[in-house]
């Protein structure tokens, strides 16, 4: 049975990549992943901010303990650079990712400024990184920004960025652009080659007891997938080259499935594995294979967009019939949905 899946260009042994979570942190724990089956694995994000303000905040330590002490000026403290910031310690984990495993690893960068995206992605090429996604975490709360100024926003950045670095970029997006399918054309253009749907935003709560915004988590589920499987669906066959990752809501074999079925290259996974382990990608493994021997499935490519818009007999379902037949069909009864 053949479950390798060429991805950003990299051809990996199945299509289980787990995300961007703090899982990768540990070398320990990524080696687990492997060994349980993950093809390539993502690294947590290095936010340009939290680089920044680490840097800055040691700047003025060392500023004031300069001013306060003597001792300072014949050598007392150590120099800024003896102190290893947060992007030292990612590009170190890098490093010791890449000689603990077998399978590609890939960077991810959540950048603010186009110098902070250009700089840090160079770095985290130059440490070994396999390729690089970009989680682009904006939300357009300006009410004067059009749509065209944001999209042009991701694709100035992506243009900047594969001028620079040489290793396959894959950008994170949301769904909150009015034409994806317009939009991931865009991108591929503009050098990407692969896109990740969908960014999973984390909205803000509120405490009404405080009065006060306060943050909330709250773990993704399997209908969420759905959203990723509609869109991946309908762009599969589209644009050469460019790879389609289907992330939030993978919780089971059948979540998968149904996900490669509509064309993704590879599955995403991260709240499953946060709250019930590495392990448990086996077990959806196990059910993927089970599946296409029940399937009579030789390989991932057999079946793969199978359930695509350009394969189905009626396309229109992945777009408005599903939704009036959906309306068109329920019927109601107390405490009962048909």
């Amino acid at each position: 049975m053949d479950l390798t899946t060429n991805y950003l260009g990299l051809t990996i042994k199945n299509p289980l990549v787990p995300s961007a979570s703090p899982l990768s942190k540990s070398v320990a724990i990524a080696r687990e992943l492997e060994d349980h089956g993950a093809a390539a694995i993502i690294m947590w994000s290095l936010f340009e901010e939290a680089v920044t303000a680490e840097s800055e905040s040691m700047v003025r330590f060392l500023h004031h303990q300069d001013i306060g002490f003597g001792e300072a000026e014949s050598g007392f403290l150590p120099v800024h650079h003896d102190f290893e910031g947060a992007l030292e310690r990612y590009l170190e984990n890098i490093r010791k990712l890449k000689d603990a495993l077998d399978i590609p690893v890939i960077a991810s960068l959540n950048g603010v400024t186009p110098g902070g995206w250009i700089k840090h992605a160079t770095e985290l090429q130059e440490a070994g990184a396999d390729a690089l996604e970009l989680n682009v975490y904006y939300v357009a709360g300006d009410v004067t920004q059009t749509g065209l100024q944001v999209e042009e926003r991701y694709l100035e950045l992506l243009r900047e960025l594969r001028g620079h670095i040489q290793i396959p970029i894959n950008m994170k997006l949301s769904p909150s652009f009015s034409s994806i399918g317009n939009f991931v054309g865009q991108v591929a253009a503009a050098g990407a080659n692969g896109v990740a749907l969908f960014n999973r935003f984390y909205q803000p709560d509120i405490n009404i007891d405080s009065l006060r915004l306060q943050s909330s988590l709250h773990p993704s589920t399997s209908a969420e997938a759905l959203l990723a499987m509609r869109w991946i669906a309908i762009l599969y066959g589209r644009f050469d080259g460019l790879s389609l990752g289907a992330t939030g809501g993978v919780h089971t074999s059948a979540d998968a499935i149904k996900l490669l079925l509509a064309g993704a290259d590879v599955v995403h996974l991260c709240s499953v594995l946060l709250g019930k382990g590495p392990a448990y990608t086996a077990q959806i493994l196990a059910g993927i294979k089970d599946w296409m021997e029940e399937q009579g499935f030789e390989s991932v490519e057999d079946f793969r967009g199978r359930v695509s818009a350009i394969s189905v007999p009626n396309p229109a379902e992945l777009e408005r019939a599903n939704y009036v037949n959906i309306l068109d069909s329920y019927s109601f009864s107390p405490g009962v949905m048909v």
